[in-house]
């Protein structure tokens, strides 16, 4: 903590509150005293100016276009790691040695398959229920067939946790797809590395060999990379609010699939997609285009621009060129919607109007387009957005578990209904 402190004043008395200093960022004003000294608390809707806890995972510079990862840019993760070394790094605070590695990957690999009664669980859903509703219920179901994994006091046992949900999401969204679909569930083949593994589980069919496509495979193993962790956004602090009150790892990970759910959240990639289609062909966008500078239009360009990020989102760069390579490699001169998509694009970085107001595209922007070009549906993009965000949920989760200045969350309120009054009976009211 640092000698230095931030003076409160209120009427005639003064309060010093101390301030506190990360390694990188902005400082904090410690108010966790705050109300027992003064009787006031701070009004901070949506927590955008609070620190709920202290965290040595990721940082973020929205104003500079700045991502890390325990210290590491996010652009060098995604140009020269993988999505299970991101997983470790995450978890663990340093990249792996070889050996670690391979002892991370065997971990993980053991754990790929779900308990065979998971599959007649599936069984109860409608066929045309959303992928993510499929992947709340399964997830929290886990801690119904994992007992020996579920004592959060006990390190081994979060040790266990943690590898079986990352291991295990990837195999319970690809059933979700396939039962969504109709076609049988596909078992994990753990001779194949862990993303070629999931679009196996997708895409495969018994009657035919899968044949993996390698630019696919890296590209979505981007997409992971990009999408493991992002501070303490809304699913994120969902998962630390669950965790704080001792509930198991699985509920807890099933609290921030349900969060992550949200059109504000999660659903922004399926959206900059609806909007594609709204649009529909390239002679429409000009018309679109004018309906997004009219303020009295409602109509709002998805998947451009972005809360944090004040300048251009640094995942948005990698995801642009992950982009076109899939593109590239699938064919798209067929599909007008990927046509209105480039088209947007090349008007959305030359146009003065977006370039003053910083409305770049950005990751939901090309991820949605780039998960569509490889054949998955709109109703999958939350979902693959889950497996990927399960390595920060674990990670966070596992942080907040072994503070030892942890405590159950409990946000405070400025209470603004009716004042105490007597109860009326019902014959005179």
């Amino acid at each position: 903590m640092s000698e230095t402190t931030a003076s409160l004043t209120l009427g005639d008395h003064g309060f010093a509150l101390p301030i506190k200093v990360g390694s990188i960022g902005p400082s904090v004003i410690d108010i966790s005293k705050l109300y027992g000294q003064t009787g006031l608390f701070t009004y901070d809707p949506g927590f955008t100016s609070t620190a709920s806890c202290e965290s040595a995972i990721t940082y973020i510079d929205g104003d500079e276009g700045t991502l890390l990862y325990r210290g590491y840019p996010i652009e060098q993760l995604a140009e020269e790691g993988d999505f299970v070394e991101t997983c470790y790094l995450l978890l663990y605070g340093e990249l792996p040695t070889a050996s670690q590695r391979n002892d991370f990957d065997y971990r993980i690999k053991r754990h790929t398959m779900v308990h065979e009664q998971m599959a007649r669980f599936f069984q109860g859903f409608r066929r045309d229920a959303h992928p993510m509703a499929v992947l709340v219920a399964s997830v929290g179901a886990l801690s119904a067939f994992y007992h020996d994994s579920t004592d959060i006091s006990d390190t081994k046992q979060r040790m266990v946790a943690s590898m079986r949900l990352i291991a295990k999401i990837p195999t319970l969204a690809a059933m979700a797809y396939k039962y969504t679909i109709g076609q049988p569930f596909v078992y994990p083949n753990n001779d194949l590395d862990y993303t070629s593994n999931f679009l196996r589980m997708c895409y495969a069919v018994p009657c035919e060999e899968y044949k993996i496509n390698p630019v696919l495979t890296r590209a979505l193993d981007k997409i992971f990379i990009l999408h493991a962790d992002h501070e303490q956004n809304a699913s994120t602090s969902t998962v630390r609010l669950a965790g704080s009150s001792g509930a198991n790892p699985f509920a807890c990970i099933a609290a921030g699939v349900a969060c992550l759910w949200g059109p504000a959240h999660g659903g922004a990639n399926e959206a900059a997609l609806k909007m594609l289609e709204e649009i529909g062909t390239v002679d429409n966008i000009p018309k679109f285009i004018t309906r997004a500078k009219d303020k009295n239009d409602s109509f709002r360009l998805m998947g451009f621009g972005h809360r944090v990020y004040k300048n251009y989102d640094p995942r948005a760069k990698i995801m642009q060129k992950t982009c076109h390579e899939v593109l590239q490699a699938v064919g798209h001169k067929n599909d007008p919607l990927l046509e209105v998509a480039l088209e947007l694009e090349k008007i959305a970085l030359s146009d003065e109007y977006f370039i003053e107001k910083k409305l770049y595209p950005n990751i939901d922007f090309y991820s949605g387009i780039t998960l569509k070009a490889m054949g998955f549906p709109t109703a999958m993009f939350t979902v693959l957005f889950a497996v990927a965000r399960t390595a920060g949920w674990i990670a966070q989760w596992k942080e907040m578990i072994e503070d030892p200045g942890q405590k159950i969350g409990r946000p405070r309120q400025l209470y603004t209904g009716a004042p105490r009054r007597n109860y009326v009976t019902i014959d005179r009211r």
